[in-house]
């Protein structure tokens, strides 16, 4: 008896895989997966699938949906990665130390250089909330905006202000000022 008790075609998981490889392989292509995190991605979808096979109507179908929801789920979870990683840069960056050194003057003067480039909405966001380190609530009060929003807003910018520092190559302006 196979794993996959489907009434109509009754396959292997290996059959399965090779039936479904090259679907598969465009999915991982399309979101541009690592090779080494795509193949976590298939091998925790496989093993959903066994675990839930007496629910599944379709292997298929379910198969091909679950790959392409959990690669959308990876580039998500990196993407809030990326934007944490900000977060807590410029808290360290915009924070107001007791002593600055030189270094940190000149990464604070590259930061505002960065920042005066986003638009004026963004600026305000950021600078309110990390630079004066006040609430989400306060800043959605501040500038108008639903405190359910400001989050979304928040977030928006920092993904604006990691672009820029992308873009303006913050890797070598802080090995310069290093």
């Amino acid at each position: 008896m196979s794993v996959l008790d489907e009434p109509d075609a009754q396959l292997s998981i290996e059959e399965l895989f090779e039936k479904l490889q090259p679907k598969l392989r465009r999915i991982f292509s399309r979101f541009r997966l690592p090779p080494e995190d795509a193949e976590d991605v298939l091998q925790q979808s496989f093993l959903d699938l066994v675990y839930k096979q007496s629910q599944v109507y379709n292997p298929e179908a379910w198969l091909v949906a679950t790959v392409r929801n959990r690669c959308i789920m990876y580039w998500r979870k990196r993407r809030r990665q990326i934007w944490d990683a900000v977060d807590s840069a410029m808290l360290e960056l915009i924070a107001q130390p007791e002593a600055p050194g030189q270094q940190q003057v000149a990464l604070r003067n590259d930061l505002q250089r960065i920042l005066a480039r986003l638009p004026e909405r963004c600026r305000s966001v950021l600078v309110l909330r990390y630079g004066l380190g006040y609430r989400s609530r306060e800043v959605a009060d501040l500038l108008g905006y639903q405190p359910s929003s400001i989050r979304k807003v928040t977030s928006r910018c920092i993904a604006a202000l990691t672009r820029e520092l992308v873009g303006s190559g913050f890797e070598e302006l802080e090995e310069r000022n290093g």
